[in-house]
């Protein structure tokens, strides 16, 4: 276990109440309404994974960062893809390094083939990928990130470690951690998911945020940003997600085109600076160009700012 995955303090004490939860994450810039509140203390009480689904850039994933920074814990990603198995999310064996120990036991003259090969499947040589170095490393916050990307028999993978938090290791044995890390499982819904692996957890859903919370993010975590700017990019962007796009943006992207604009000076958003900035908050070319043949000044004039988008 290498030093990136141990806590390098004693913890914090896990919070009493789910408010307390709510104030530490609030300290990390995470802004969380009484629900998440309460389904994360749940989390962290009950030793349940939550299931975070919701369109992408709505603070799924930002979450597990903020839990991490709350509990004091080392983050521990596993980002889901494709075809995703065994030997990227459990373990694997580190053949290189293998092979030049049986090189180097050849050339000793060592020939009791049992300890040989008793050595070269020892932990040393064992690379432990992110579900394993979770189970290996408490306290420590998992995030197992779009899980929709993945098939179908990794999520059975997944479901036989949350169901038993253990890990068969055919030459080791079995090894079991010392508790469940907290985890946080994200599905930015592009499938749906087995409802077995649901079952599992406590769910959340999330949604965009109203209109003063998304303010109040973008001056959380950018206080350098003028309030104006910021309530002028939050109207913004409600705007934008109005319309009929391939991708409505996200928080993420509320805050990435803040930045942006406070990179280049602007303490306002008007419609010349808007249509410069368009790359920063929205990620396909139609978009853009759809963004680009509006009367942005009545659009950012006519922008909501009350209730969820």
């Amino acid at each position: 276990m290498g030093p990136e995955e141990r806590a390098t303090a004693s913890p914090p004490l896990e919070p009493d109440s789910p408010q307390a939860l709510r104030a530490r994450l609030e300290e990390t810039g995470y802004l969380v309404d009484e629900g998440l509140a309460v389904a994360c203390f749940l989390t962290v009480r009950l030793h349940r994974p939550i299931f975070c689904e919701g369109d992408a850039g709505t603070g799924k994933t930002a979450l597990a960062t903020a839990l991490a920074a709350a509990l004091g814990a080392p983050l521990i990603r596993l980002q889901c893809y494709e075809g995703i198995d065994a030997t990227q999310a459990l373990y694997d064996w580190d053949f290189p390094r293998q092979l030049l120990h049986l090189k180097a036991a050849e050339a000793g003259g060592v020939g009791d083939a049992e300890l040989l090969e008793f050595q070269l499947y020892s932990p040393r040589f064992l690379i432990a990928r992110p579900l394993l170095k979770a189970l290996e490393t408490w306290p420590s916050v998992l995030l197992v990130d779009e899980i929709d990307r993945a098939d179908e028999e990794f999520e059975a993978l997944l479901l036989e470690l949350l169901s038993e938090w253990t890990v068969t290791i055919p030459e080791l044995g079995t090894l079991r951690g010392e508790r469940p890390p907290v985890t946080v499982l994200t599905s930015n819904r592009t499938r749906e998911v087995h409802d077995a692996l649901k079952r599992r957890c406590l769910y959340h859903w999330f949604e965009h945020p109203d209109f003063a919370r998304e303010v109040a993010i973008v001056r959380r975590r950018l206080p350098d940003v003028t309030e104006r700017l910021a309530v002028e990019v939050t109207r913004a962007v409600r705007a934008l997600r109005a319309r009929d796009l391939l991708k409505p943006p996200g928080v993420a992207e509320t805050l990435d085109w803040a930045e942006a604009l406070h990179a280049l000076g602007a303490t306002a958003l008007d419609a010349e600076l808007a249509t410069a900035t368009l790359g920063a908050v929205l990620k396909y070319h139609e978009d853009i160009e759809q963004a680009r043949s509006l009367d942005l000044t009545a659009l950012l004039a006519s922008a909501p700012t009350g209730g969820p988008s």
